[in-house]
């Protein structure tokens, strides 16, 4: 480390996160304790640094020669300090968080090369244009995105590529509509002159007759800008809608479900680490295709009608397929300006995949994974999920985003061409500019809290006055919770909700000798059901500030899907969720007052 912190070949803090990597890799010590030195080191380093500030700032410039003085008093005096602070100060730095800055610089490096837009270009290629199609093609992307990088920014990019694909279909229609009209015209203008010598009362019904049918085509063109309009709203709406459906299916796509896994790693110690990548993707990923399945169909219904023969496209007439086929052109021009793969694209797609695979392998459940044949000492396998995630965000910082190619300046330097090392595949001003920081450190607020209501007491007390639920049955206590924290998340940041209720339901569940995973997880996923406002989410936002949408779209189309999600997510829980973390049980590592069976 200290010879890359020198030549400063990779960013100081890359190489600031190798021991993260390699220690448990070595079997040296486990991330946590790795994490409690580095944590310790800082809140030594941060409170000094503080206090020296304010002596400098007492004494003024004329005594800076007392300061090194004072830097010794400032860094010995925290040795007096209660440890309660390193205790604290550890809660901000976990495992949890080691994964999410992971998660988030692959999705950095995807994003800086435009991997996600390809896929999503290729993807609406496949699917087609057609109205039903339409929508369930950018779902999908959306959706899938939404799985690895954050929601946001999946939002910001599909909005802009969906409303220019309606524009076009808008802009064909109504070149068509014209062309119809100019035929019509001609038609009567030749009827006219064959029927020259009409009698007064004929010339009046026929203007009579030419005065309904522009009274017909006004008609046609309001429903068919009516019709224009409604498309536009379920576009809108599905894109943001399947942004935050599509984050809940791994543990990376949305931070309630790292606050979860830091929840229920910081509750209960000895869980086995029940909750990693596999265990809640085998989870979630069912749960988000059955509920994007509700959420397509209902806008379906809500803004393109219950004629699914047209939605389809099967009884489309030629106005409508060449309306279809300029839509299509769009996207194709579209993805012929990103042209062949670059290296660097393969270079992070490879990546990726690997990422994944390593995730899904390291620890399966139904068999070994790699994690604990390679790395293992005294049957404990130190290696973690954000292990993984570090190494891989490693790779990207070393892998360059390119082949050497030779300087052309040839001319300019009169030497001979010189050899440069391209770029790597993520340098550290992107990450700068795109890292939610804000977030790490929120991460790091929730778990101090849920530590403090622990140590304090609260949980267990809040938990207590909650055990009249025992008299009601398990299903509905699920069910009942969903509804809360679904209406609660409307209102409030959903990783503030879960921080906030996770250790309480926890409390609640030991009380009752209740599975703590049985509340909770549904209740995780619960925090993601924003559908109702514009600023229960940022997608939500994102998509209103087009000004397509009023507040009561949002909240008709949103209430429905709230209800359909509450349902969805009770009946996972109590299917295939149940047999997958054994939820019928009360277990062993959460009976940590003994008084359950």
């Amino acid at each position: 480390m200290a010879l890359f912190w020198c030549t400063e070949a990779l960013p100081l803090a890359v190489t600031a996160l190798f021991p993260v990597l390699l220690f448990p890799l070595m079997n040296i010590m486990d991330s946590t304790t790795v994490r409690d030195i580095t944590l310790s080191i800082f809140a030594y380093v941060f409170i000094d640094a503080i206090h020296s500030y304010c002596v400098l700032m007492s004494l003024g410039q004329d005594r800076a020669s007392e300061s090194a003085f004072s830097l010794n008093i400032g860094f010995l005096s925290l040795f007096s300090l209660p440890c309660s602070i390193l205790q604290v100060c550890r809660e901000y730095l976990k495992d949890t968080n080691m994964l999410f800055i992971g998660g988030l610089l692959m999705a950095i490096a995807i994003e800086n090369w435009h991997l996600h837009k390809r896929v999503a270009l290729r993807v609406l290629l496949i699917t087609g244009v057609r109205p039903a199609l339409l929508l369930m093609g950018f779902m999908i992307v959306t959706a899938f995105l939404s799985m690895w990088i954050s929601n946001t920014a999946t939002t910001a990019m599909m909005v802009p590529i969906a409303q220019a694909v309606l524009e076009q279909l808008h802009k064909s229609e109504m070149e068509f509509s014209t062309v119809s009209q100019a035929s019509e015209n001609i038609n009567k203008a030749f009827e006219l002159q064959e029927k020259s010598t009409k009698s007064d009362s004929s010339k009046e019904t026929e203007e009579k007759g030419e005065w309904v049918m522009g009274e017909d085509r006004e008609r046609n063109e309001n429903l068919r800008e009516e019709k224009h309009k409604k498309f536009c709203k379920g576009m809108s709406l599905c894109i943001c809608y399947s942004a935050s459906i599509g984050g809940i299916a791994t543990l990376t796509g949305t931070t309630p479900n790292l606050v979860l896994q830091g929840q229920v790693d910081e509750l209960f110690p000895n869980n086995g680490n029940i909750i990693n990548f596999a265990s809640w993707f085998s989870f979630a990923f069912p749960t988000m295709i059955l509920l994007l399945v509700l959420a397509w169909i209902w806008l379906q219904i809500l803004y393109l009608g219950f004629n699914f023969q047209k939605n389809f496209g099967c009884a489309a007439n030629a106005s409508a397929k060449a309306k279809a086929k300029q839509a299509y052109d769009i996207i194709k021009e579209e993805s012929k300006k990103l042209g062949s793969m670059k290296f660097a694209e393969i270079a992070v797609l490879i990546l990726f995949i690997l990422l994944v695979l390593l995730w899904f392998t390291r620890d399966p459940g139904f068999i070994p994974g790699w994690a604990t044949v390679l790395f293992n000492k005294n049957d404990t396998s130190y290696v973690t999920d954000a292990t993984v995630a570090i190494f891989i965000s490693i790779l990207l910082f070393i892998i360059p985003s390119g082949i050497s190619n030779y300087d052309r300046d040839k001319h300019q330097t009169g030497s001979k061409p010189k050899i440069r090392a391209p770029p790597a595949l993520l340098d550290w001003k992107v990450v700068h500019q795109k890292m939610p920081w804000n977030i790490v450190l929120l991460l790091g607020g929730g778990f101090a809290l849920a530590k403090g209501s622990e140590e304090s007491g609260l949980s267990s007390w809040l938990g207590n006055k909650l055990t009249p639920l025992q008299h009601i049955p398990h299903p509905a206590i699920a069910l009942l919770l969903c509804l809360l924290i679904a209406t609660f998340t409307e209102c409030t940041s959903n990783v503030a909700t879960t921080t906030l209720f996770l250790p309480i339901l926890a409390s609640m569940a030991e009380a009752i000798c209740l599975n703590p995973l049985y509340v909770m997880l549904p209740c995780t996923l619960s925090a993601s059901l924003a559908f109702m406002l514009p600023v229960a989410t940022p997608p939500n936002a994102i998509v209103f500030s087009y000004g397509q949408l009023k507040v009561i779209d949002m909240a008709k189309a949103g209430f429905v899907l709230n209800i359909l999600g509450v349902l969805t997510i009770t009946l996972a829980i109590n299917t295939w969720a149940s047999s997958l973390f054994q939820l019928q049980t009360f277990p062993s590592w959460a009976n940590k007052t003994g008084t359950c069976p």
